[in-house]
């Protein structure tokens, strides 16, 4: 099994321990696919990704990067509710999209995926 097989089932458990105990959760749940939601967080990447040009032809790319950041991930989002996933954790989401990318269910560069990894880890060492 490998590691983002082992992560999206670590994201899995983390949830239905979550909704059991709680009613909401803060990881990955299996649902049924929804195309009219993956239709929502790609006019919002539409939107992220809009913002970080125009954050970025206006010499703002401070704020540019994390537009971007959001472009990619609420694409990986409405790739997660086509495929009858809910993810409400980042590192969940990019986790999911590694294993649709190994089982060979999606064609999506690794090199997004990665970037986003790096952000996160970079984000952490900056405090």
């Amino acid at each position: 099994m490998s590691q983002a097989d082992n992560k999206v089932r670590w994201c899995l458990k983390k949830a239905d321990k979550e909704l059991a105990e709680k009613g909401l959760h803060r990881g990955l749940i299996k649902a049924e696919p929804d195309i009219e939601a993956a239709k929502k967080h790609l006019i919002k990447a539409e939107h992220n990704l809009d913002a970080a040009v125009f954050f970025d032809e206006s010499s703002f790319s401070d704020w540019a990067a994390p537009a971007f950041f959001y472009c990619i991930y609420h694409c990986m989002l409405a790739i997660s509710r086509k495929f009858g996933y809910e993810s409400r954790n980042q590192e969940c989401t990019i986790a999911l999209i590694d294993m649709l990318i190994e089982e060979g269910k999606i064609d999506f560069s690794r090199e997004f995926t990665d970037t986003l990894k790096i952000t996160d880890i970079e984000e952490l060492h900056q405090d």
